[in-house]
């Protein structure tokens, strides 16, 4: 029996394992564009898997002991470390950055390539030693909703851009009769503090924030960390802050944003598709996250994820694998992405298709993202951290602020103390990852 030209010449598979969020059906025009794809380029098989975020690494680690790692894989922003540490059985590293991978390319298999088009704010936040490592796929930042309503109501005529405006209009809700008990809501997040610190110049870590070598120190009592504690220490004094009583409550704060319980709330830019398009409802708005007043804004918190490719692929599935990453990131098909998911365009090709199409016109809540990470002057403090131990760092912030925040601990003093348990977090990581002998399971939990 004779074999068929399928059979004769198989085609070349790429694995691809991407982060799933709460959102529905949220990579199905990802699969749309893989089915594109194999059309363009007969000769792959583009296999899509989806993975909750937070379980990936942990996935991705498994498969890769196994012998089977993916071709790409999509890491939380939060987890980039966790991707570069990622390893084989033999202990080489699962991942090799995409920019050597790319060369002087300027096309792959016909896909032209989007590094050099990527936002700032994106090409920053994914150099890790001195090379763009991986390459986005979702992103986001922190944004301010404004109960517009309320706020004029207070006497207010602008959105705030600054703390100590937002503070000034706080106070005006504060005095309205018959408003709300508090004025603003954000939930206790390592997120906002890596916005609100970004937005300083501030640094966390050594070795540039961890983006030219691997971090070794963190200090979390630096003149911006306690600017930024001491601003929201003065909005919970006077009670018009509020808080749910529950790490990372994004839906807590959402509610009483939703229910009109205050004017204010700070939340990530994937909320903008779930804001009600009802009439009968107060008119919201979106708008830049104030910052300090006393510096100008340096940069922003970098969320979403991006998409890693394997170490150690012959020549056509690695050149597979990256006109794919390519192709999902033309301006057409990241324009139509952010559409679909809301997540903020990741290259400048992809908002000036917007723009141009008239979608941002029709949508202007959808721009600020945009122009919020645009807002960068490209130091190092302007990106956030690739944290080692993220997690365990993370939960030492947290319990810090709670503690500020609910027993009324002396910043200082508190924040002293959660350096040196931040410390010990980021001091187990790097041991755990560079050491030899099995890994403690903690290096896989996904910090925030």
């Amino acid at each position: 029996m004779g074999s068929s030209a399928a059979d004769r010449n198989p085609r070349t598979v790429i694995d691809v394992l991407l982060s799933e969020y709460p959102f529905p059906d949220f990579l199905g025009p990802v699969r749309q564009r893989a089915a594109e794809f194999e059309r363009a380029h007969p000769e792959y098989q583009v296999v899509i898997r989806g993975c909750y975020y937070e379980d990936l690494p942990a996935q991705v680690s498994t498969e890769a002991l196994a012998g089977k790692p993916p071709t790409i894989a999509s890491y939380y922003s939060g987890a980039s470390q966790q991707a570069i540490d990622t390893v084989t059985a033999d202990g080489r590293p699962v991942f090799t950055p995409v920019a050597g991978q790319i060369g002087d390319r300027t096309e792959i298999l016909g896909e032209p390539v989007v590094l050099d088009d990527l936002l700032d704010a994106c090409r920053d936040f994914y150099s890790i030693g001195g090379e763009i490592a991986a390459v986005p796929l979702t992103l986001s930042t922190m944004l301010l909703y404004t109960n517009t309503a309320m706020l004029h109501a207070a006497g207010i005529g602008t959105v705030p851009s600054t703390w100590d405006e937002l503070s000034a209009a706080c106070a005006a809700v504060a005095r309205l009769d018959g408003g709300p008990a508090h004025a603003i809501t954000w939930p206790i997040d390592g997120k906002l503090f890596q916005q609100a610190i970004a937005q300083q110049g501030g640094l966390f870590l050594d070795n540039e924030n961890g983006h030219a070598a691997r971090a070794t120190t963190v200090d979390l009592t630096s003149e911006e960390v306690m600017a930024y504690v001491g601003w929201w220490q003065g909005l919970v004094q006077r009670g018009e802050y509020v808080y749910t009583g529950q790490f990372e409550d994004w839906l807590g704060n959402g509610a009483a944003f939703a229910e009109q319980r205050v004017a204010f709330r700070v939340d990530s830019s994937f909320a903008i598709n779930f804001m009600s398009g009802d009439p009968a409802e107060p008119h919201v708005t979106v708008s830049m996250l104030p910052y300090n007043g006393r510096t100008a804004p340096a940069g922003n918190w970098i969320g979403g994820d991006a998409m890693w490719l394997a170490d150690g692929l012959d020549p056509v599935t690695r050149d597979g694998a990256l006109a794919f990453m390519q192709y999902l990131n033309s301006p057409r098909n990241a324009a139509e992405w952010h559409k679909a998911s809301g997540s903020t365009p990741v290259t400048k090709g992809a908002a000036a298709v917007l723009e141009e199409e008239g979608w941002f016109a029709a949508n202007p809540v959808h721009r600020v993202a945009v122009e919020q990470l645009e807002r960068t002057d490209r130091s190092p403090g302007s990106s956030v951290p690739v944290f080692p131990g993220s997690h365990g760092i993370q939960v030492a912030i947290m319990a810090a602020m709670e503690d500020v925040v609910v027993r009324g601990a002396e910043p200082l003093a508190r924040f002293t103390r959660a350096t040196a348990e931040a410390q010990k977090a980021l001091d187990h990581y790097n041991a755990t990852c560079l050491g030899e002998g099995p890994r403690d399971p903690g290096w896989l939990v996904v910090g925030t």
